[in-house]
């Protein structure tokens, strides 16, 4: 699936299920949420941290395609089209930093 067919997808899955999305401040702090609940168990799984008995039932997959549900949908309702936000962003990652991490002696061990 593109970028652009999610965005579609994710449209006509609010308008068919969600009946309206939510106001961008309530996503903005959805999107804050579901990214807090896929740090937990980041911090879990790669970190220090020990799981919880609430924590194990967790996939962190699904952690993290409810972060994309709720940015598509911010970008849905803001008019911003993921696809040509990502092109220009990877555009002025690469202008910016072609040499930086080839040159970064903490990346070569």
């Amino acid at each position: 699936m593109t970028l652009e067919e999610a965005q579609k997808v994710v449209d006509k899955w609010i308008k068919t299920h969600g009946v309206r999305y939510f106001n961008e401040l309530t996503n903005m702090a959805l999107l804050t949420e579901e990214v807090g609940e896929l740090a937990r168990i980041i911090a879990r799984k790669y970190g220090e941290q020990s799981f919880k008995e609430s924590d194990k039932g967790h996939d962190l997959g699904d952690e993290m395609a409810d972060v994309l549900f709720v940015l598509i949908c911010l970008a849905n309702q803001t008019g911003v089209d993921l696809t040509e936000a990502l092109k220009k962003n990877l555009e002025k990652k690469t202008l910016r930093d072609k040499e930086r991490h080839k040159n970064n002696d903490k990346l070569k061990k």
